[in-house]
């Protein structure tokens, strides 16, 4: 068995979550750390026995042995993380948001394409089984013409203005964070909006906490999505068509459970995912890299720029940018 050889760019949190996918896939050799100390490399790479440490993640990109590199940074970093992995002549996954904005996503896309290189936006749920089930019900016309997608994510976290969730410097705000999933589940359920509008509440800090979202679409469907960082309510989704709908439940963006509603006939789904889930999309990275594929078709880089393209939209209805941009 072929196998595919990852360095793993920063040891946070969502690194560690990845790890575990990575351990529990057998075609998947961690080979490599990278982090901004060698006692932070060290210290991951004993926890997932990783033989080889860097201190910067320069030295972890100049690794002439490994095949893809997974980057887990903040996302105000993502930009110059993929573009030093990228120009080191690396395969990228990168942790969503791919970029803070659409024009350094285009400048990543094109590095990528220019050098023949794969590249992805760590966008896991594309890739959960119960989102595959989904889709396949689409496909296949069983609520027939979708009219209507709501969506909504949100956590209650308490406001701290040093916070990154809550800190215009590091990138922070409901949208960036959080709305980019039900975004990304519109775009993945009815395509391109023709129109966009949002309203959103600010913290004190000038970013947003609070989120409404409306896209129209040239079929006459619509799309309400909400997401914020002050308020907790269930993660769920739902699709209704002429037909029917289908409810994925909390929490859609990597759900374990879904409901086909036929004119109040109900079968529920109960579809797991292995290990921690980030192994489906790992497994996307895998039969792209062995088919010789620089973009995966479940999780494109044009739809990925369109939904930046979407989120640049509402920023700018909202006079909200950031200093690093």
């Amino acid at each position: 068995m072929k196998q595919i050889k990852w360095g793993i760019l920063a040891t946070g949190n969502i690194a560690d979550k990845f790890a575990t996918s990575l351990a529990a896939q057998e075609d998947a050799t961690m080979l490599a750390v990278g982090s901004r100390s060698i006692s932070s490399a060290n210290t991951f790479a004993d926890r997932w026995n990783i033989p080889r440490r860097y201190g910067s993640y320069q030295e972890l990109a100049n690794d002439p042995d490994i095949d893809v590199i997974y980057i887990a940074t903040p996302h105000p970093s993502h930009h110059s993380n993929t573009m030093l992995c990228l120009h080191a002549g690396k395969h990228v996954l990168c942790e969503k948001p791919l970029t803070l904005n659409a024009a350094q996503a285009v400048e990543c896309i094109t590095l990528a394409r220019q050098k023949n290189l794969f590249f992805m936006e760590a966008m896991w749920t594309r890739f959960i089984p119960a989102i595959v089930q989904l889709n396949h019900w689409l496909d296949e016309g069983v609520i027939g013409q979708v009219r209507l997608v709501t969506a909504s994510i949100t956590l209650n976290r308490p406001f701290d203005a040093e916070q990154r969730l809550f800190n215009l410097q590091l990138g922070g705000g409901a949208l960036l964070d959080l709305g980019i999933y039900p975004l990304a589940f519109a775009s993945m359920v009815l395509g391109k909006p023709s129109q966009i509008t949002g309203f959103c509440h600010y913290a004190p800090t000038k970013v947003d906490e609070l989120d409404a979202v409306t896209l129209r679409y040239h079929n006459g469907a619509l799309a309400v999505l909400t997401c914020a960082s002050v308020v907790a309510e269930p993660a769920e989704a739902t699709i209704t068509g002429t037909k029917g709908y289908i409810k994925v439940h909390d929490p859609f963006y990597y759900p374990t459970k879904l409901t086909l509603d036929l004119d109040g006939k109900q079968t529920v789904k109960e579809i797991p995912f292995e290990s921690n889930g980030y192994i489906h999309e790992i497994r996307e990275v895998h039969y792209c890299l062995k088919a010789g594929q620089t973009e995966s078709q479940i999780m494109p880089l044009d739809e990925t720029l369109e939904i930046f393209k979407q989120m640049d939209e509402l920023r700018s209805q909202w006079g909200i940018s950031y200093p690093m941009e």
